[in-house]
């Protein structure tokens, strides 16, 4: 790999040398005073932002990624019950940024929304320590047996409290996080719009930095140390790094909004209501005054805002495939050979670090040879258009979910061969590298799709909405997550009526999620298709087409 040059390495200490010593117009400390470009800002200022991010990654996905191994064991869930809360709550916790980007952009603004979010995942994942410790005594050995004894409705209700409360934290935490950091970069300035430039693709990788340690070590601690010890682990972690998050207090810039400004929401509520005005008013005269002009000038904004809707909506089957990660995926995993090295087995949650693993061997790759042969090939500096990025993700994500399809199936098979059918708690004869294609595919899904929608939100949108931008990005993995747990809830019902066995039983050789994942396959083959018709038509803010 080719050294990285300075505007690429977002982890090389200090700010870029600048002797210009004057004020940055529109920007303060936290105290409301003047800063100078020498003094704050840059990666030195960024790089605060990134270490309290990746733990935030870190801790959420140290939760989620084996949230279902902790539903179907110590609170004795089944299988379709666990899968569809796990989806509810990521859900949630995606969509939950659609109101913390409304409360930064209007009133606490980006740093102090963090501030909150910090807090909250302290507090939350402190009574999540304490919800599986005042548990442990109904834990069984093994993750998916059913015990005499479970937890009391009132220990249950404050388990799921203190998850939605981590999934509050996030609505504070994931509008602001980014956003405050590409803050920290001048636009008008070379130097440093190259560097925010920099920082998407690099802000991805490091989060899939933590996503993957905390995936192979949280979930081996919570299975072979214990729950309570594996949840603490987290606790303590966001507390220490919500306190380097504060050192780099001084250093930080702080866009204030204009005296006297009203709320983006607000200025987009009436641009809306102008746009609305202004046509109703051209269609009956066909003449414009100063009023009307003015009218027509605030309504383009709405007008760009509205622009995005379709391909956020076209979007949502890959939300909905990336949602049987953390779930169905981690189901499948359980019934393996998970054997490596020496006999060791690993957790089914470990498995998942092959997501993050791809990412960080893709985004290299993507970065220093695709992008140089795409830009030979298509004369775009960035190799590819954000809305072609994003659909060559959605693609990868169709192939993903045909792939864990028929490697499903070759599971059930494998199962009925060997007599295992009615032997839940048995291990299969097929070996969880079977399961490396779909887990790394959907990896190299995320490069593509993933860092194009957080790029195309936050660039489309106007300057003072950009935190919506990226609650949008978000809301695509959030609305995703609800589709799929309605559609697990539904096909479980009718599935099981009857007394026939469900798509989704308990026993998963009784089971048959390869067909939901042919469902989904479908599913994620019409909305390419559709997102293909909307990208076509789509006009960049730059007013360039994309094909």
């Amino acid at each position: 790999m080719a050294p990285m040059t300075d505007a690429e390495a977002p982890f090389l200490a200090g700010a870029d040398a600048d002797d210009d010593q004057s004020p940055l117009a529109g920007v303060s400390d936290f105290r409301g005073r003047p800063v100078h470009r020498a003094s704050s800002g840059g990666w030195r200022s960024a790089l605060f932002v990134v270490v309290v991010e990746i733990a935030g990654s870190f801790a959420f996905f140290g939760v989620s990624a084996n949230l279902i191994t902790y539903l179907t064991g110590p609170l004795g869930h089944s299988n379709a019950a666990a899968a569809s809360a796990v989806n509810a709550w990521s859900g949630t916790a995606s969509l939950m940024p659609l109101l913390g980007a409304f409360v930064a952009d209007s009133w606490l603004g980006r740093y102090r929304s963090i501030i909150l979010a910090c807090t909250l995942y302290v507090l939350g994942y402190g009574m999540i320590t304490l919800a599986a410790t005042l548990s442990v005594q109904y834990q069984s050995p093994v993750g998916d047996m059913d015990s005499s004894l479970g937890p009391s409705s009132v220990q249950v209700a404050f388990f799921y409290a203190s998850l939605y409360l981590v999934a509050i934290a996030q609505g504070a935490d994931k509008p602001c996080g980014l956003a405050f950091a590409a803050d920290q970069f001048d636009p008008d300035h070379p130097k440093e719009r190259a560097s925010r430039s920099s920082l998407f693709n690099w802000w991805f990788f490091s989060m899939a930095v933590g996503v993957a340690v905390a995936v192979a070590v949280v979930s081996y601690v919570q299975e072979n140390v214990g729950w309570g010890f594996g949840f603490g682990m987290l606790c303590a972690i966001m507390l220490f790094t919500f306190a380097v998050f504060l050192v780099g207090t001084p250093t930080y810039r702080l866009y204030a909004p204009n005296p006297g400004a009203e709320s983006p929401f607000v200025r987009l509520a009436r641009s809306l209501a102008a746009l609305v005005r202004t046509s109703n008013f051209a269609k009956r005269h066909h003449r414009h005054d100063e009023e009307d002009e003015d009218a027509a000038a605030k309504s383009e904004e709405t007008r760009g805002v509205l622009r995005l809707v379709p391909i956020w909506a076209a979007c949502l089957a890959y939300g909905v495939v990336y949602a049987q990660v953390m779930t169905l995926f981690n189901k499948q995993g359980r019934t393996l050979d998970r054997r490596i090295f020496g006999g060791i087995e690993l957790p089914p949650a470990a498995l998942q670090t092959l997501g993050p693993a791809s990412i960080l061997l893709f985004v290299p790759i993507y970065d220093r040879l695709l992008v140089p042969a795409l830009r030979c090939a298509t004369g775009n500096p960035s190799g590819l258009t954000l809305l072609q990025r994003v659909g060559t993700g959605m693609a990868v994500s169709l192939a993903t979910v045909l792939t864990a399809a028929l490697v499903e199936a070759r599971r059930l098979e494998t199962a009925r061969q060997h007599g295992l059918v009615d032997d839940p708690d048995a291990t299969v004869p097929m070996s969880w590298v079977w399961l490396v294609p779909q887990y790394g595919m959907i990896g190299v899904a995320d490069v593509f799709a993933m860092v194009g929608m957080q790029e195309f939100f936050y660039d489309q949108m106007p300057g003072e909405l950009r935190s919506l931008g990226l609650a949008l990005y978000l809301s695509v993995t959030g609305i995703g997550g609800f589709i799929s747990s309605a559609l697990i809830s539904f096909i479980d019902r009718v599935t099981s009526s009857g007394g026939g066995d469900s798509w989704f039983a308990d026993n998963l050789n009784r089971a048959h999620l390869d067909y939901f994942y042919w469902l989904l396959a479908g599913i994620s083959a019409a909305e390419l298709v559709l997102y293909l018709w909307f990208a076509r038509s789509y006009t960049y803010n730059n007013r360039k087409r994309i094909m």
